[in-house]
Parts: C-alpha cells; structure tokens; sequence
C-alpha cells in the first residue's frame, strides 16, 4: 500500500479545487482528548515522506508536521475532552474532533477525505470515508501526523500535571506500566470513565446507612 496524491489528482481532474483529509488520534487510548486535524495541500509543495503517522518516528513525524503546517493552503486542529468522551462515545467524539477540524479550516474545503468507514456529519460540502486512507491518501496521512504530533504534545505537558501515570512516554495509551498505574493511584482526572481498564478501578458507592 503506497501513499499518494491518486485521490486528490482524480477529485481535481473532476473539477475540486480545495481537497481537505481529516483523521483523527486517540481514539484507543484511556486517557486525554480525541484529536483530529484537517488539511488542505499546495499540490505543488508536498513534503516529500508523508504516510501514515504510525509507520513514522517522533522525529520524522515533528518535522514533517512543521513542514506541513508550512507549506499547507490551511490545516486545523480540533480536540473533544475525555468527559465529553464518556457521554457521546468514542465514535461519536472521533467523528465530532474532525467536523470541528474541518470547519476551522482557514479556507472552506470544496471535497474531504476521510479517513476510515465513517462520514463526518454536518459538513456542508462532498466527502469521502477511505478505510486506510491513513495509507493510501497524501491530505490524510498529513492530517493523521498534525493530529498525533498535537496530541503527542498535550499528553507530554499532563505528565507534568498528573505525575505518576506516565503519560509522557504512553500518551494515554495502555501499557503495563499504565494500568499499573491506574490500579496504584487510581484514575486521574483525564481519564476516560466509561473505558475497560479503568472503570474497574473506580471506586463503587457505599450506599448503606
């Protein structure tokens, strides 16, 4: 599976001028927020390495976001909290962190890639969801690494905030070391209660007399 511009050259050649992608972060960790980014390409100023944020270092991933945000027509971040989390759903929030995304474009889109199985509601103009576009779009996989590199960053300064779990090496994810720690202190602010692995640990009310 090769990342390429296929999607965004086909939508041009159709008549779209303005393509965004969208992904989000975030969706399987514990902890913090779901954060989404979107994008829009200068079709004639790509970083050269762009792909799907996973199969990239730290260190690729940061430079290239700055590259990105650089040469980018526009870009957008967009974060939905852990509690908000815990009230629509994961699907739901993932799905709201890349509408809001959208929407803050600096420039309206005039077609979005997706990435996943999922249309993004409320958008006022043409979509489509790619299952792995993460890996085979160009505007994805720049917004999959804008996305990671900002919720990267936000998860680093609650390590400072919230000691002990380890957040600036996991990010929120589950680890050993983090549900070591979830059992240990229990659950710390930022994280999400409806979640396996830390609903267990939260303590039950003693409604007796």
């Amino acid at each position: 599976m090769r990342c390429t511009a296929k999607y965004e050259r086909n939508l041009v050649a159709g008549g779209y001028r303005l393509i965004a992608g969208t992904d989000e972060v975030g969706r399987g960790a514990l902890a913090g927020p779901v954060v989404a980014a979107a994008v829009i390409l200068n079709p004639k100023k790509v970083p050269r390495g762009i792909n799907d944020s996973k199969k990239l270092t730290r260190l690729k991933r940061e430079h290239l976001a700055a590259e990105i945000q650089k040469r980018a027509i526009a870009f957008s971040v967009a974060r939905v909290e852990h509690d908000q989390i815990d009230h629509i759903n994961i699907l739901q929030a993932s799905l709201l962190a890349m509408a809001l995304a959208v929407k803050g474009l600096q420039q309206p889109p005039d077609y979005v890639l997706i990435d996943g199985r999922n249309e993004v509601p409320d958008l006022e103009c043409p979509q489509l969801a790619i299952v792995k576009g993460d890996s085979l779009s160009v505007s994805i996989a720049a917004a999959s690494i804008i996305a990671k590199v900002a919720r990267d960053e936000w998860m680093r300064a609650y390590d400072e905030q919230y000691p002990g779990y380890g957040f600036g090496s996991h990010v929120g994810y589950t680890t050993r070391a983090h549900q070591e720690a979830i059992a240990r202190l229990g659950p710390s602010a930022i994280h999400r209660m409806t979640f396996h692995g830390v609903k267990y640990y939260q303590p039950t009310l003693d409604l007796r007399d």
